[in-house]
């Protein structure tokens, strides 16, 4: 081989490895943005979502709310109408209770 083909060889090779490495260079930067452009929407969803459940729980914790208010409501005033029955379920269930607990111990 001669020295200029031998040059000539030289230089396709610089070439092509300089080419090679821009284009992998290339491929790295659109890698990098591809996968930040990615991971803003994947934490813009979830930031959304976290919020939509946030959203939702308290309007779930509100209807709650509303709905033990109502309930104690209606207690008391079965309370107010009939003291004695009231105390009287209530001493019952505390002997339920009471029996329960006591049977438990003993196994």
């Amino acid at each position: 081989m001669s020295d200029a083909t031998v040059d000539k060889t030289v230089r396709a090779a610089r070439s092509a490895i300089k080419s090679t490495s821009e284009a992998a260079s290339d491929a790295v930067d659109h890698a990098e943005h591809s996968l930040a452009d990615a991971a803003r929407r994947i934490e813009k969803a979830v930031t959304e979502g976290v919020e939509q459940i946030r959203n939702h729980s308290k309007a779930y914790a509100s209807e709650a709310a509303d709905h033990i208010d109502d309930a104690q409501r209606y207690v008391a005033g079965r309370v107010r109408e009939r003291p004695m029955t009231a105390t009287g379920l209530a001493v019952g269930v505390g002997v339920l209770i009471g029996l329960l607990l006591a049977t438990g111990r003993n196994r």
